[in-house]
């Protein structure tokens, strides 16, 4: 298996009469990694459900690894989903279950290893995200936020995909765990050669995180270019999002 790409072209999906999505364009290249920014409701999370296949849009092309996952038949559209990785926002974690069992959750469930064989490689993924395997028989509740995150990122990366989703990986976050969190995320990467596609408001994750960004402004998105150059791009729209500025094209708009 190898990396897979990822390519967004022409993408509408509507609620009603709400456009979320109205002609998204992305090119993510294999091996390389993409954040999306944008406001609370932009249509960055609706954009991710899209590629994963969990909402079908309305017009437009998805393409994963070459694969037009609009058209994949079930069976090969889990057969896709079985190569990615999802971390989500507040780890999502299964309280009933101990540690070692959420981070090998997926292998267990397609009953792709034995339980004893999950332990040891549970123990290996948590090391990689800088716990120790004695964690492993914890429960999440026991675990802090910092800890659960990472337990969250194991699980992502347990069944070694080749695209993996990150979202929002730094919520909840004091800084310096965020940091340690985007740091295990590009070692975990680069380890796998993986394609990421992450969502966040955190420009400082950004620019950790993201060799690419994108921002996607009402449906559409309205810039795309290095991670590095977030906060001056020269673009006033990106630029004041970035910088967390009041006065700037983006306004808040008010409910009627």
């Amino acid at each position: 298996m190898s990396a897979l790409g990822v390519s967004l072209k022409g993408v509408r999906k509507s609620f009603g009469a709400k456009r979320v999505l109205d002609g998204v364009d992305i090119e993510v290249a294999p091996n390389s990694s993409l954040v999306i920014l944008g406001g609370s409701g932009s249509g960055k999370s609706v954009t991710i459900k899209c590629i994963l296949g969990l909402i079908q849009p309305d017009e437009g092309v998805i393409e994963v690894g070459g694969q037009d996952v609009t058209r994949l038949s079930r069976r090969d559209r889990l057969a896709l989903m079985d190569r990615m990785g999802m971390l989500f926002q507040q780890g999502a974690l299964f309280d009933s279950l101990p540690v070692w069992e959420n981070v090998c959750f997926k292998l267990l469930a397609q009953k792709r290893i034995t339980r004893a064989a999950a332990r040891d490689r549970a123990a290996e993924v948590l090391a990689q995200v800088g716990l120790a395997a004695s964690v492993g028989d914890l429960s999440p509740s026991e675990l802090s936020g910092g800890m659960q995150k990472r337990v969250a990122l194991a699980r992502a990366v347990a069944a070694r995909p080749d695209l993996i989703f990150f979202d929002e990986p730094t919520t909840g976050l004091d800084p310096i765990m965020g940091a340690v969190i985007d740091g295990l995320i590009v070692d975990c990467v680069q380890r796998l050669g993986a394609t990421a596609i992450s969502i966040t408001h955190d420009m400082a994750s950004a620019r950790r995180i993201g060799q690419q960004a994108a921002m996607i402004h009402h449906g559409k998105i309205v810039w795309t270019g290095a991670a590095a150059e977030l906060g001056n791009t020269g673009n006033a729209m990106v630029d004041q999002f970035a910088r967390g500025e009041r006065e700037g094209p983006i306004q808040m708009e008010l409910r009627k």
